[in-house]
């Protein structure tokens, strides 16, 4: 079982989510001790290819209080953990058809920091405004299904 720590909602309202994928985090010890606390955020959080391997760009994890003497940056470049097969797939999958790699959400998993991927293709106005016109549509008939229950 997974503890949801924070989520990219805004990733998901911008993007078509065509994969999902599970990477770890190389994290120092105040950043650790921050998510602990609360003091993450994905916005804008997005994933690309440096020197070889992928990276996590603009995650925001604040500065622990009660650090000694080493203290981290709050938007410092952290390295993801993926499989050569994963990070070679995903490479080509970006290069050739101009995708990109999002944050999505941030979780513990057996004790360790996870990040959930997502292969992603932007959305433009229109999609955005017909995804809106689902979800009422959506919650209308919820509503009626609820309402006709409650009647019988």
């Amino acid at each position: 079982m997974s503890a949801e720590i924070t989520t990219n909602r805004k990733a998901l309202r911008d993007y078509h989510i065509l994969e999902r994928f599970e990477a770890g985090v190389e994290l120092k010890g105040t950043e650790v001790k921050s998510i602990r606390a609360g003091l993450v955020s994905l916005q804008g959080a997005f994933a690309r290819v440096h020197g070889g391997d992928f990276c996590l760009y603009d995650a925001s994890i604040q500065p622990y209080e009660r650090a000694s003497h080493e203290q981290h940056e709050a938007k410092r470049v952290r390295k993801l953990l993926l499989h050569r097969a994963e990070i070679d797939r995903l490479v080509g999958e970006i290069e050739r058809s101009g995708r990109t790699v999002v944050a999505l959400r941030m979780y513990w998993k057996k004790g360790n920091v996870k990040v959930e991927l997502g292969l992603g293709k932007g959305k433009d106005a229109g999609d955005k405004r017909s995804d809106l016109k689902k979800r009422v549509a959506d919650r209308e008939m919820d509503r009626a299904v609820a309402d006709f229950q409650r009647r019988r």
